[in-house]
């Protein structure tokens, strides 16, 4: 992102420009093995709208609203959920590599029998009365953000036959408004499943490293939780793939 929220002399407001991600690295809105797109695709080329001020100077969420507890999946309903217990941690970071900080980041994941606590889901995996899936955080001055989770587990979704999504966390992440709101998914790395996911495969090859978190041995905890590392960039050659109209739907 070039530019700046911030005045530019007097009371000039200067709004930001964004560096858009390279045209063959954009994930196609319409992908014909991930059967979904068929009905939900735009039929004509998207339009990218620009910020304007009252996107810029919308309302702020403010930390007050997000509790220290919400960062923590593992602990919910009294009991301590089943699973892998795993540190999922990074930055949110604009086209320049700059740290946004303030921005809403919410997560919503199957638990580890690859199971949703939704009234659609009911194939034949446990529920666990002490994981509903659900979190958020709000990013610090340095625009990091940290969860504790458990590892979900792979589920069925009849895109195919035989077809199984691969483990993976949802993240939304709301900026400085309501209009501002980004969604995405994060992989484990070496996934056995990747190959036969379209949802994967949609987006670019050169870009799908950027969905996929890596392992941090160093930020493990001794006893008690593996450590993943994953940096989310908004715009920019580096962006990571989102499911906005104009950028691809991997969801």
């Amino acid at each position: 992102m070039t530019g700046t929220t911030s005045p530019a002399g007097g009371d000039r407001f200067e709004l930001p420009r964004y560096v858009r991600e390279q045209a063959g690295q954009r994930t196609p809105v319409a992908f014909p093995d991930y059967r979904s797109t068929g009905s939900r695709a735009p039929l004509r080329t998207p339009v990218d709208l620009p910020h304007r001020l009252t996107e810029i100077t919308g309302p702020v969420l403010g930390e007050d609203r997000v509790a220290a507890g919400d960062a923590d999946l593992t602990l919910r309903a009294g009991g301590e959920a089943q699973g892998q217990r795993i540190n999922v941690f990074g930055r949110v970071l604009d086209s320049d590599g700059r740290p946004v900080p303030g921005a809403l980041v919410e997560v919503w994941q199957a638990n580890a029998a690859g199971r949703y606590r939704h009234v659609v889901d009911n194939w034949p995996a446990p529920l666990d009365p002490h994981f509903d899936g659900l979190g958020r955080v709000v990013t610090d001055d340095l625009g990091r953000y940290e969860f504790t989770t458990i590892k979900p587990g792979a589920y069925p979704w009849g895109n195919h036959h035989n077809a199984w999504r691969p483990a993976h966390i949802h993240f939304s992440l709301f900026g400085r408004a309501f209009t501002q709101r980004l969604v995405t998914q994060m992989y484990f790395p070496d996934d056995p499943l990747f190959g036969q996911d379209p949802i994967y495969n949609a987006i670019p090859p050169a870009a799908r490293h950027r969905a996929v978190a890596t392992f941090d041995l160093a930020r493990t905890q001794p006893d008690w939780a593996l450590g993943f590392r994953w940096d989310i960039v908004l715009r920019g050659t580096d962006q990571t793939p989102f499911e906005t109209d104009d950028d691809g739907d991997v969801a």
